[in-house]
């Protein structure tokens, strides 16, 4: 196995740092914290449980028989993009701005 390559693996173990994977009878590998999600991870075992197989992407080879895992990597989930509908457009914006930019009090300390 080399970096890059996408495994099946089984959690064997859980701790607070990472998750211990077996890939097959002979090489086991490690999940780092950081390598779980994208965002903040409190608890591994909301995403991870022992027993499980996932995927996982290859890191590093450490030696001929342990790896370092990435979860996030190898189960990359496409980011909802955010579709916003203007029912009137940027009409109400531009009728609005000459009356704030009226209502704008230059005076002191507003320099």
């Amino acid at each position: 196995m080399k970096q890059g390559d996408i495994v099946k693996g089984t959690i064997t173990a859980i701790k607070p740092f990472g998750a211990f994977v077996k890939v097959d009878e002979k090489t086991q590998g490690m999940i780092h914290i950081s390598e779980v999600a994208d965002g903040y991870v409190h608890n591994i075992e909301d995403y991870l449980t022992v027993g499980k197989t996932v995927r996982l992407y290859v890191l590093e080879q450490k030696d001929t028989h342990r790896l370092s895992l990435s979860y996030k990597r190898a189960n990359k989930q496409k980011k909802k993009r955010l579709k916003i509908h203007l029912k009137h457009g940027f009409q109400p914006l531009k009728e609005a701005l000459p009356k704030w930019i009226e209502g704008y009090d230059l005076g002191e300390g507003n320099e």
